[in-house]
C-alpha cells in the first residue's frame, strides 16, 4: 500500500492534505511505462553529471484531471535528464489517481479544495511547513494561480520558474520567479508542448520519447476489469464509447451515439459504454442504452474508478469519445481514438501522440467560439456532427493494422 501522511487541524478529524510516497509502494504495485526505467533513461539520453543535477524538484499543477495527465511529460523529461533526482508534484486531491503509479514521481502532495475559511488557511500553512522540509532546488509552477506563485517563491532554493502570462504582467507575478517561460498564443500549441516550454530556462529540449504522457495501469485494476467484462459476456475484442464530459457543451447527441453503437455492434464488435460516477453522466448512458438493440452492447457507466477506466480503455481496440479526460487517457495509452470536438481549442487539446481521427462540429455548421462558451450551460454544441463521418472514422481505424 502507498503510505499516507495526514496532517490535521483541531479537531483532529478535519482533513487538510495528504502526501503519497510512491517509493514505498511494493514491487508489482505499478507497471512502469515502457522504456522509462532509470537504466534506460541513463543509457539513451545525455544526462547532466549527477554532481550538477538537482536533488529535488517540485511541479505545481492545481488544475483538472486532464491538465494533470498532460503535465506528466514534464516529470518524464526531468527524470530522464536527472535520473537520481526526486520529482514531486502538488495537485488537487481529486486528481491524485492519475499519478499514483507514475514511476517518474517520488511524492504526490495534495490539497483539498473543498476547504474554506480557517481550515483552508491552516491547510496552506501545514502544507508549506512540510514542503519546506523537502528543500526543493527547483520549483516549476505550471498554471496561473497566485497561490502557486507564492509556493514557488517560498519553496525554491535556487530556481522558481513560471509562465509569462499576459494577464499577470501588471501584477507582482514576475517577482515570484527567477525565470519566466514563454506562453504560446492561444490555440497554436498543444497543452503538452506548452507545459514542456517550462523547461526552457533549464536548457532542456525534450526528445520525442520524453514528450509522451505517462499513465501506468495497476495490475489489480486490470484483473478487476477482466472479471467485470467476463461477467457481462465480453471476452474478445471490444470498443469503448465514453460519451460524456463534465461539461455538457462538449457532448454529442444520445440518439447518434446509440446509432453508432448499434451499427458497430452489427459489424461484430462488443461495445463497452463508460461514464464517470456522476448522476448526469449515468443518466446520459441510460438514455443511450435505452436506444440500443444489441446484446453486444454493455454499460459500465458509473461503475469504474479512474484506474479501472484506464484498464478498460487499455484493453480496447478503439476509443470513441468527446474532448474529455478519458480521451486524453486513451491517447496516453496509445489507443486508436475517434474524438468528437465542439467549441474546444483543437490545437491545444487534440489527442496527443496516438493515431486518431478528429471530427469537428465546426466542419458541419456554425459553431460558437470557445472563449464565448458558458461552461455551465446544458446546451450541447456537437449537434452539427452527423453519424456518417464518425462511423467512417471508426471503420477506417479498425481496418488499419495496429502497430504497437
Amino acid at each position: 500500500m502507498i503510505s499516507a501522511i495526514t496532517i490535521s487541524s483541531k479537531p483532529p478529524h478535519d482533513f487538510l492534505y495528504v502526501v503519497y510516497n510512491q517509493r514505498e509502494m511494493p514491487h508489482g504495485q505499478h507497471l512502469p511505462f515502457a522504456g522509462n526505467s532509470a537504466a534506460h533513461r541513463t543509457k539513451t539520453h545525455h544526462c547532466m553529471p549527477q554532481t550538477e543535477a538537482p536533488d529535488r524538484i517540485l511541479l505545481i499543477k492545481l488544475r483538472h484531471h486532464g491538465d494533470i495527465l498532460l503535465t506528466t511529460p514534464v516529470a518524464r523529461t526531468l527524470k530522464s535528464r536527472y535520473p537520481r533526482c526526486e520529482i514531486d508534484m502538488l495537485v488537487y486531491q481529486e486528481t491524485l489517481p492519475l499519478l499514483l503509479n507514475n514511476p517518474d514521481i517520488s511524492q504526490v502532495w495534495t490539497l483539498d479544495r473543498k476547504l474554506h475559511g480557517w481550515r483552508k488557511v491552516l491547510a496552506q500553512l501545514a502544507l508549506l511547513r512540510e514542503l519546506r522540509k523537502r528543500r526543493y532546488r527547483i520549483v516549476l509552477h505550471l498554471s496561473d494561480q497566485m497561490q502557486g506563485a507564492f509556493f514557488a517563491k517560498l519553496l525554491a532554493r535556487e530556481q522558481a520558474i513560471g509562465f509569462d502570462y499576459p494577464k499577470r504582467r501588471k501584477s507582482p507575478w514576475r517577482r515570484f520567479f527567477t525565470a519566466l517561460a514563454p506562453l504560446a498564443p492561444s490555440n497554436t500549441l498543444h497543452t503538452v508542448s506548452q507545459n514542456l516550454l517550462a523547461l526552457q530556462p533549464l536548457g532542456i529540449t525534450p526528445t520525442e520519447n520524453e514528450q509522451r504522457c505517462v499513465l501506468p495501469v495497476p495490475e489489480p485494476s486490470r484483473n478487476e476489469v477482466r472479471a467485470l467484462l467476463r461477467e457481462r459476456g465480453v471476452t474478445g475484442n471490444y470498443l469503448v464509447i465514453h460519451p460524456a464530459s463534465r461539461w455538457f457543451f462538449k457532448c454529442w447527441e444520445d440518439d447518434r451515439f446509440a446509432q453508432l453503437a448499434n451499427t458497430l455492434a452489427d459489424d461484430g464488435w462488443h461495445i463497452v459504454l463508460t461514464t464517470a460516477p456522476d448522476q448526469n453522466e449515468m443518466d446520459m448512458a441510460a438514455s443511450i442504452m435505452a436506444l440500443t438493440h444489441s446484446d453486444r452492447i454493455i454499460s459500465l457507466a458509473g461503475m469504474l474508478s479512474l484506474n479501472q477506466l484506464a484498464a478498460v480503455i487499455d484493453g480496447a481496440r478503439l476509443f470513441i469519445g468527446v474532448d474529455s479526460v478519458p480521451m486524453h487517457m486513451a491517447a496516453a495509452l496509445n489507443k486508436d481514438t475517434v474524438a468528437l470536438f465542439g467549441p474546444s481549442k483543437i490545437q491545444e487539446w487534440h489527442p496527443w501522440m496516438t493515431r486518431y481521427r478528429l471530427i469537428s462540429a465546426a466542419d458541419y455548421g456554425e459553431l460558437i467560439e470557445p472563449d464565448q462558451v458558458d461552461t455551465a450551460t446544458r446546451q450541447r454544441y456537437l449537434a452539427n456532427i452527423p453519424l456518417a463521418p464518425v462511423l467512417d472514422a471508426c471503420r477506417a481505424l479498425l481496418a488499419e493494422t495496429r502497430q504497437e
